[in-house]
Order: C-alpha cells, then sequence, then structure tokens
C-alpha cells in the first residue's frame, strides 16, 4: 500500500510546542519526519511511503505596530522570523518531503491581547494595567494553505498515485475533498494529534489515529 501523508504545517507546529515545549529548527524537523514515518507501520500495517507534503506560509518580514510597546515592530528581525526560515530550509533538504506554501495575510496582521489574558480581565483577575508584553499575541491569518491541500488530495486520488492518505490535520475543512478521496477508493485517515474532532466528521474519514500518547495525554490534562 502506498500512503501520502499531508500535514497542516501551523496546526502541527502548535501541538508540537504545547506538547513537547521549544526545540531548535533541526530538531522539530527531525521530529517531523520521525513522526509521520510513523504512520507507515501502525496497527501492522506496511506501507510504501509516496511522499510527505507539508503546508505552511514562509514567515512575514512587515513591520506592524504593537500597541504595549507602542511603536513598530520589525517581523523580519524576530526570532519566529529565523526559526521558521531555517526550520523550512531544514524541511527541504529532507527526502520525499514536499512543500506547499501559501501566503500570509500580511495587510491584516495585528497584535491581539491573548484571549485567556482577555478572561481574565472580563472577570476581574487581572487589570489592565498589569498587562505586559508577553500577554499580546501576533494575529495573522494564512491564506491558500486549505486550497492546497485540498487540490493535493483531489489530484491523487482521481490519478491514483496512492491507495492511502493521512492527514495530519484539526481542521474540518477537508470534508469534502476526504469525501472525494473515499469515492476514488482511497482509505482517508485523519490525525488531529490527540485534538478532539466534531462527532460528526467520523462519517466521512476511514480511520482517527494519533501516533503518540503524548498528544492524548496533553489533550486530557
Amino acid at each position: 500500500m502506498k500512503t501520502a501523508i499531508l500535514v497542516d504545517g501551523g496546526f502541527y507546529r502548535r501541538r508540537a510546542q504545547a506538547v513537547f515545549g521549544d526545540q531548535t529548527a533541526q530538531q522539530r524537523a527531525i521530529e517531523l519526519s520521525e513522526y509521520c514515518k510513523r504512520h507507515l507501520r501502525m496497527h501492522g500495517e506496511h506501507s510504501d511511503l509516496y511522499r510527505i507534503f507539508y503546508y505552511d506560509c514562509a514567515p512575514s518580514n512587515k513591520r506592524i505596530f504593537h500597541p504595549f510597546k507602542q511603536q513598530q515592530v520589525d517581523l523580519g528581525k524576530t526570532e519566529l522570523y529565523a526559526w521558521t526560515t531555517q526550520f523550512l530550509n531544514e524541511l527541504k533538504k529532507k527526502r520525499k518531503f514536499a512543500i506547499r506554501l501559501g501566503k500570509l495575510a500580511e495587510e491584516q496582521a495585528h497584535y491581539i491581547i491573548r484571549p485567556d489574558m482577555v478572561k481574565k480581565l472580563c472577570n476581574g483577575r487581572l487589570k489592565f494595567e498589569d498587562l505586559t508584553e508577553d500577554d499580546f499575541c501576533l494575529e495573522i491569518d494564512q491564506k491558500g494553505v486549505d486550497m492546497k491541500i485540498g487540490l493535493d488530495i483531489a489530484s491523487m486520488a482521481y490519478k491514483h498515485q496512492v491507495d492511502q492518505i493521512v492527514l495530519i490535520s484539526g481542521d474540518s475543512d477537508f470534508v469534502s475533498a476526504a469525501k472525494l478521496a473515499r469515492r476514488e477508493g482511497v482509505d482517508f485517515i485523519l490525525d488531529p494529534l490527540g485534538a478532539p474532532i466534531k462527532p460528526d466528521l467520523f462519517e466521512h474519514i476511514d480511520g482517527l489515529r494519533t501516533c503518540d500518547k503524548a498528544y492524548t495525554t496533553h489533550t486530557q490534562k
């Protein structure tokens, strides 16, 4: 059986950081590669890897006003920019990896107060004057990533290039593509990295699988 593994990069990076903590770009790239390949030997299956498709956006180097600092922040000079650039370069070096990049909606980028801090402000546990720089985060949406995932799923299904698709994502926007792939005879597996999914999604996939118990354990805490 030939298997293609599709990775929603933004989702993976957030989950991996939350569960395993900070890693260097090289370490995270190795971690992702090894995790993906575990899908090939799960539950007694012995699949051949067709390719690992990684979907993400290149980091922004835009200058954005920070409301707490009251000054412009050059994103191109941040640690996140350097880390993400190196991470993508590390993945490009790996065999069987294909990088699919969308674009960031830079014109809509802005800093917001973190949602957990907003709750504390609303219930009186935190005063506005007690906010710090760490209580703000950058809000910037991706464009074109979901479309690229859907197109690749449809292309591989119609061309019968693979027998199985494993999608590592927590998004429900893949449902139409998953239904198409299944109609073409492709075994469609979803890996939400332990994150909960909507009950009605089960009818549109052939299996739910996470290859590291650390993800499910973290979710249950």
